[in-house]
């Protein structure tokens, strides 16, 4: 599998990411060991993970499975902290919080660093210096080698990896980005792309098959047996994205999929792993039967007149303040 440079970093990770999202509560130790198994043999490198996956059996999972069944040199492993399992308070960016979740990962993951740690969600009561410059002492201390932000919107993005870049040599600067980016939801396209594109960091898209739906498989409105949408507690994660509006771009993929031969997995995957900016779209299966369909996406490259028409029935309204000052 090729491999792309995370950010302005030296730090290399597979165009594909492998996601463990439902390790530890819906994917078991068998099907994780067969995932991680088909996706290191593809050549695939990057694995990412976070503290509250599971409530952490994410991370033991995957930390039972380095080493015997894949060397841990051969992954670049990501984990998360900051998000907390609380109504009140859904996240925690302070030092004593990050740190000690910090160590909790590393004993899970059984291993001494991870290769890339990423706050998980912005904390609007902690002070962003306070929160970065836990990220910089995770570097110093040889916890982590590269530090990334997840869920965090365009100023949020753009202040912190501004703040990072502005005391070279003093600060780590951010490598990497990870939101939600599909052909059904393109909003990072709006400002927090832009300001990984200015700022040097590489894109990692969560949900790059919008949550399954571009697969087709929920067309005709029922959910599969067996699926995201089948399940009781992932039911409302798939369904803001079964509209009308949802249908037509799932039309236009499954049109695009029927005149190249290809899954509509394929397709919706393609079009995202190939836009600017994007390093690795993460993928999340259920099997690794569904993996393998993923992973067959590198021999794929969408012709240009098919990504235009991709790009055209899943455009996003942007207006003021984002239209060209001629168009107004």
């Amino acid at each position: 599998m090729e491999q792309r440079r995370l950010g302005r970093t030296g730090l290399r990770v597979s165009r594909i990411g492998l996601g463990t999202l439902t390790w530890g509560r819906d994917t078991d130790e068998h099907d994780a060991a067969d995932q991680l198994k088909t996706f290191w043999e593809a050549g695939g490198t990057l694995v990412d993970t976070a503290d509250v996956y599971g409530g952490g059996d994410a991370e033991y999972l995957l930390g039972q499975l380095i080493g015997g069944l894949v060397p841990r040199r051969d992954l670049v492993i990501a984990t998360k902290a900051g998000s907390v399992p609380d109504p009140d308070r859904r996240s925690d960016g302070s030092r004593g919080h990050l740190l000690a979740a910090l160590d909790d990962s590393l004993a899970r993951l059984g291993t001494d660093h991870v290769d890339l740690w990423q706050l998980h969600a912005f904390d609007p009561y902690t002070p962003l210096e306070e929160t970065l410059g836990a990220l910089d002492l995770a570097v110093a201390s040889g916890r982590a080698r590269y530090v990334g932000v997840s869920n965090l919107s365009g100023w949020q993005l753009a202040k912190a990896a501004t703040w990072q870049l502005a005391a070279p040599g003093a600060r780590t600067p951010l490598a990497s980005t990870q939101m939600e980016y599909s052909l059904l939801q393109r909003g990072v396209e709006r400002e927090v792309l832009p300001a990984a594109l200015d700022l040097g960091l590489g894109l990692l898209p969560s949900s790059p098959l919008g949550r399954g739906v571009l697969t087709g498989k929920y067309r005709g409105g029922a959910a599969p047996v067996g699926s995201r949408g089948d399940a009781e507690h992932l039911a409302p994660f798939v369904a803001p994205y079964l509209d009308e509006t949802a249908s037509r771009i799932v039309d236009a993929v499954l049109t695009a999929a029927n005149g190249l031969a290809v899954t509509p997995l394929q397709v919706a995957l393609a079009w995202v792993r190939d836009r600017p900016g994007v390093a690795a779209p993460v993928v999340g299966a259920r099997t690794a039967q569904q993996l393998t369909e993923a992973l067959s996406v590198e021999a794929l490259s969408l012709p240009e007149e098919i990504r235009l028409a991709l790009d055209d029935v899943s455009a996003p309204v942007h207006r003021y303040p984002d239209q060209d000052w001629s168009e107004l």
